[in-house]
C-alpha cells in the first residue's frame, strides 16, 4: 500500500486537473503574469525528483486572472492543469485541492449571484473517492483482458468536470465494492418479479438465460448497490412481502463494472447489463429514466437499421431491451445490450477509447500513475496511427447524421476501437441508445452541435491532446480537416464547422453551479483547432 502522503498528494491532483479546466475554460481569461507576460516561462525541475520520468521536464506555467474577484491564478500547463498557485501579498500561494475548491466557489457566487453548498461537497467527495480508488487499486489485481482492463483504468474521469469521480458522498464501503476503477467484479443479484407486475419491450433472452425464475415469475437481475440504496423503500419492501418479488440468489459468473460504473460487462454471456444507480454520476442521477426506456426501441432501430447501411466495419452494440417491475419501474430496470463477440472482427482487440487518453504516468506532478502503460505510449508511427484511428471514429458519425438522422453520443466512454495485432486501429464500436438523438425529434442546428461536441470537442480534441503530449510538434488537425471533408457526405455543416472561429464547449461547472438539469446541455466557444490558421495547436 502507498504511504498515505502519496496517495493524498496524488487524489490532489487528479481531483485539482479536471476542476481546473473548467474552472480555466468556463470562467478564467488569459492575463499577464505579475512580471510581465502571460506565460511566465520554462520552469526546470520542479519538484524533480517527485516528478522523475515525467513526459515534460519543463513545463510552462500560465496565468490567468478570475474576473469577479480580480485574482491571479497560475497552473502549470498542458491538458492535465497541476500546481494551481494563486498571487496574493506580491507573491505565489501554492492551493491543494481543499483550498482551490473554495477559491472556485467564491468566484462562482460572484461570478453567478448565486449560492451552491452541494458542489464544493461533491468536489471534495471525488477527490476523496479518488484516495479511496488509489489505495485500492494499489492491492488489487487487474483484469487480464485488456478491453476489460481499458473500462477500469479511469481514475481521471472526465478531464472537463469539477467533481468526476463523486459517488453521491456515501460511505466508501457501500460503494468501493463495485467502483470499475478499483479493479471490482461481482455477481448479480437475481430477483424474481411476478409476471402481472412486468414492464418490458425487446428482445430480453439473454437476460432470462443468467438464471432460472420459478413458474409465473420473469427474471429480474439487480445491481447490488442499487439493490443496497433502493431495497428498503416501502414499495420495494411491500413487494417483498406480498410475494410479487423474490430473491433467486446470484449469478455463478462474475460481472464487471465498466467505466460507466451502472453498466456491466458479463464475460460468460458476452453480455453488458445496464442498471439505474440512484447517485449522482457527474452531471445526473443515473437512473434509468421512464421517458428514456419508454422511447428505446424506436431509438435503437433507428439506429440498428443505419449501421446496417453502412460500408465498412464500424457497428452498433444494440440496447436490445428492458425489463422491470410495474411498481418500481426505474429503481429496478434492467437494460441488456449486445457484447462485443458478435461485432470485433476477428483478431481484433477492442479498448475503451477513453483508456487511451489517460496519462501513462497520471495526473501530472504524480511520480507515477495508477493506469499502467497505454498502447499511445510507443507508437511506430503516430501519424499512421491517428489517420487510422480518424478513418474508424469519423466516417460512421457524419454518415448516420447526413443520411439518417441519426446524432451519435460519439463521445470517448461510448466510443470503443478495436486494434491489430500490431496496435493499429480499424474498427469502431459505438453504444448507449440512451444518449443518441434523431433529427425528428430534435433541430438540425440542436443535433449537429451536439454531434460536434461528442465527436470532435469531446473525443478527437481529447484524443489528439493524448497524442501531442507524448509526440509534441505533432500535426494532427490537418488530418482531422481532411477526413471531415472526405466525408462530409453533402453536410453544408462541414464547410462550416473547419472555417468556424470557435467549438461548443460544455459548462459542466456552471451547469452544476447553477443547479441545471444534467440534459440541459450549454456551451462555450472554444478556439477550434480545425482552422488552417490554428492547424497543429491542441489546447
Amino acid at each position: 500500500m502507498p504511504p498515505r502522503d502519496d496517495v493524498a498528494a496524488a487524489a490532489d491532483a487528479y481531483a485539482a486537473a479536471p476542476l481546473l479546466n473548467c474552472l480555466l475554460r468556463e470562467v478564467a481569461e488569459p492575463a499577464p503574469g505579475p512580471g510581465g507576460g502571460q506565460a511566465e516561462g520554462h520552469e526546470a525541475g520542479h519538484n524533480a525528483g517527485h516528478n522523475a520520468g515525467h513526459i515534460a521536464a519543463h513545463v510552462e506555467r500560465r496565468v490567468y486572472r478570475l474576473p469577479s474577484g480580480g485574482r491571479l491564478l497560475r497552473v502549470r500547463g498542458g491538458r492535465r492543469p497541476a500546481e494551481p498557485e494563486v498571487y496574493r501579498a506580491g507573491t505565489w500561494h501554492r492551493l491543494d485541492h481543499a483550498e482551490l475548491v473554495k477559491l472556485t466557489a467564491e468566484e462562482l457566487r460572484r461570478h453567478t449571484g448565486l449560492s451552491n453548498p452541494e458542489l464544493p461537497i461533491e468536489m471534495m467527495d471525488s477527490r476523496d473517492a479518488v484516495a479511496a480508488l488509489l489505495t485500492a487499486r494499489a492491492s488489487a489485481t487487474p483484469p487480464e483482458d485488456p478491453y476489460l482492463r481499458s473500462e477500469q483504468s479511469l481514475i481521471t474521469g472526465h478531464p472537463c468536470h469539477p467533481a468526476p469521480k463523486a459517488r453521491g458522498g456515501g460511505p466508501v464501503a457501500r460503494w468501493l465494492p463495485y467502483a470499475p476503477e478499483a479493479y471490482a467484479r461481482f455477481p448479480l443479484v437475481l430477483l424474481g418479479v411476478r409476471e402481472d407486475a412486468v414492464v418490458e419491450e425487446g428482445d430480453l433472452r439473454a437476460i432470462d438465460a443468467l438464471g432460472e425464475a420459478p413458474a409465473g415469475y420473469r427474471l429480474l437481475p439487480a445491481h447490488p448497490w442499487q439493490l443496497d440504496l433502493v431495497g428498503a423503500r416501502p414499495e420495494i419492501r411491500d413487494a417483498f412481502a406480498d410475494g410479487r418479488l423474490v430473491r433467486l440468489g446470484r449469478t455463478m459468473s462474475p460481472a464487471w463494472p465498466t467505466a460507466a460504473i451502472r453498466t456491466v460487462y458479463v464475460p460468460t454471456a458476452d453480455l453488458f447489463v445496464k442498471f439505474s444507480l440512484d447517485v449522482r454520476i457527474t452531471n445526473d442521477i443515473r437512473r434509468l429514466w421512464r421517458h428514456d426506456l419508454l422511447r428505446l426501441r424506436r431509438t435503437d432501430a433507428a439506429v440498428t437499421s443505419a449501421f446496417t447501411a453502412l460500408d465498412g466495419p464500424a457497428t452498433w452494440l444494440s440496447d436490445r431491451g428492458y425489463r422491470t417491475a410495474d411498481f418500481a419501474f426505474e429503481e429496478l430496470a434492467v437494460l441488456a445490450r449486445d457484447g462485443l463477440r458478435e461485432h470485433v472482427l476477428p483478431g481484433a482487440t477492442p479498448l475503451l477509447a477513453a483508456a487511451l487518453t489517460e496519462s501513462a504516468e497520471g495526473a501530472e506532478g504524480c511520480a507515477s500513475g495508477p493506469t499502467g502503460p497505454s498502447p499511445l505510449d510507443s507508437l511506430p508511427d503516430p501519424a499512421a496511427w491517428w489517420a487510422a484511428y480518424l478513418r474508424q471514429v469519423v466516417p460512421p458519425a457524419l454518415e448516420l447524421f447526413a443520411r439518417h438522422g441519426v446524432v451519435l453520443e460519439a463521445h470517448l466512454q461510448n466510443t470503443v476501437v478495436a486494434v491489430d495485432a500490431d496496435g493499429m486501429p480499424v474498427q469502431a464500436l459505438f453504444r448507449d441508445a440512451e444518449g443518441v438523438k434523431l433529427l425528428s425529434d430534435v433541430t438540425r442546428a440542436a443535433g449537429w452541435e451536439r454531434l460536434v461536441y461528442c465527436l470532435v470537442v469531446n473525443n478527437l480534441l481529447e484524443m489528439a491532446g493524448s497524442l501531442e503530449e507524448r509526440y509534441p510538434g505533432m500535426e494532427l488537425w490537418p488530418a482531422v480537416r481532411r477526413e471531415l471533408t472526405r466525408h462530409d457526405r453533402g453536410l453544408p455543416e462541414v464547410a462550416e464547422l473547419v472555417r468556424a472561429a470557435s467549438l461548443p464547449g460544455k459548462t459542466n461547472l456552471l451547469l452544476r453551479w447553477t443547479g441545471a438539469d444534467g440534459a440541459d446541455a450549454r456551451y462555450l466557444p472554444l478556439p477550434n483547432p480545425l482552422r488552417p490558421t490554428t492547424w497543429g495547436r491542441t489546447s
